[in-house]
Parts: C-alpha cells; structure tokens; sequence
C-alpha cells in the first residue's frame, strides 16, 4: 500500500534503537525523511548509517536526551516543519513505590508525559496551518494493565493519555491527527532484560514469557513500526485519539 507520505519530514525520538527504530525504519520505506535522536550517538550514527543505505531519503541525526529542552530546539532546528511527529522516550526503571523520591517521580513524569507535551505544544500549530499533521505517542500496555514496579511510567503515560484526548479532537478538523500506540511484550533491550534476570537460559526465560501471549511469541520492532507508518498516512486521517493495543492479544477484553 502506498503510504501517502513520500517526501514528508518526520522527528522521531528515541530512535536509535528497539521501537523508535522500527518506526523510523517504517517510515522511511515510506519515503519520509527523518530526523532522529537518540542518547548514544555511536549507536545513533549507525542507525541513520543503515537507514540511508537502505531507503533513499535524507536522515538528520540529534544525539541527547530529547528532555532536554537544548535537543528539543535542536530536533526543531533541523525539522523546522514537521509533518509527522513520533513521540518516545525511555521509562523509569523497576522500582518499588516505596523507593521512590520526588525527584525520581518528577523525573519520570517529565521523561513521560512533559517531553511529549512540550513537542507537540510546539509542533501542532503548524501541521493545522499546513493542512496535514500525524502525531504518534508510544506509550505501553501498563497503562490499561498495571505492571508491578513500574507505577510511575504507567502514571505519567495514563497521564498523557488523558491530556491529550482532548487536544487530539480539537485538531482533528485540520487534518492533524494524534494516535496513541500502546506495547505490549516486544523484543526490546528491555524486555531481553527479563530474559537474562531469570532462573533458565534466556531462551527458556523468553519462551516462558510468550507463551502467556496469545499469538505465543513476542512482537517485533519491525512490525510495530509499520503500524505507527500507517497510523501516519494519508488514509488514517479519520482515526485519531485511539489507543492502538500492539500486544499479541495479550489484554483479554472484547472492547
């Protein structure tokens, strides 16, 4: 199917690597030209590296915390008028409620929910000027199921959910969508975490957590990504503040 979307710009945070490059990957098939960021620039630079080999479109890169509101400016600088934007960022790390300080919820607030405000505040106007915007949040699962030890990212990202269903149909007239993709278990550096922490070989530790899914194996960046392309084309503009479920049929509810 053809996206709609050659010769379009997109920023797509925290790209480098896992989801965020599966996206940007995507779109880039698509014939988007990207800009993309993420905190290792070694990694970063090899990310950009093969995309560009790949697919025949320009890749800016903007290595840093896209929290910062230094790589924010920059991400702005480099994509002036971006057409998509694909919001993502690293969670808290697991941690007991209990062990939590003000500064670590506020950093996780920030991280999660003040980050992706902040670009779409300064994104938004102009996608509605120009006729055509898509606006993608990666959030997770956890904000319909919590997951022990990782209260915080699921506040701040139920947190953003909330915030932005209003603001999504108020743009909605203009073209300018704002969509909501929400993990499950995906073949990530942070799930294979959980594989390595448990008691067998990570094989067995990874068996073990797909077979409570459904589709009986973890999702993939890859095909992740081509979903966030399509909530980004020309022929999802009547879908906007949804929150797109990418889990195996991992939640059990018929609505």
């Amino acid at each position: 199917m053809d996206l709609g979307l050659r010769g379009k710009q997109a920023i797509v945070c925290a790209s480098s690597k896992g989801l965020g490059r599966g996206c940007a990957t995507a779109l880039a098939e698509a014939g988007v030209s990207l800009v993309l960021n993420g905190r290792d620039e070694t990694v970063l630079r090899a990310t950009a590296q093969d995309i560009r080999a790949r697919f025949d479109v320009e890749v800016q890169e903007v290595a840093g915390d896209v929290s910062d509101r230094a790589i924010q400016d920059a991400l702005l600088a480099a994509c002036p008028e971006p057409d998509i934007l694909v919001n993502n960022n690293g969670g808290p790390p697991r941690r007991d409620f209990r062990e939590l300080d003000r500064e670590a919820i506020l950093k996780g607030v920030t991280q999660n929910l003040v980050t992706p405000f902040e670009l779409i505040q300064r994104v938004v106007d102009g996608m509605a000027e120009r006729g055509f915007g898509r606006i993608v949040n990666i959030t997770s699962l956890s904000v319909y199921v919590p997951i022990e030890g990782l209260d915080l990212s699921s506040a701040a990202r139920a947190g953003l959910t909330s915030f932005l269903a209003g603001i999504a149909r108020g743009v909605a007239e203009r073209n300018v969508t704002i969509n909501n993709l929400l993990p499950g278990k995906l073949d990530t550096d942070r799930i294979r975490s959980a594989f390595k922490a448990g008691a067998g070989t990570e094989e067995e530790n990874k068996a073990r957590i797909a077979a409570d899914i459904p589709a009986k194996r973890l999702g993939t960046p890859e095909e992740f990504g081509q979903i966030c392309a399509f909530l980004c084309s020309v022929q999802a503009g009547y879908m906007t503040g949804q929150n797109i479920r990418v889990d195996g049929g991992l939640y059990p509810s018929a609505f």
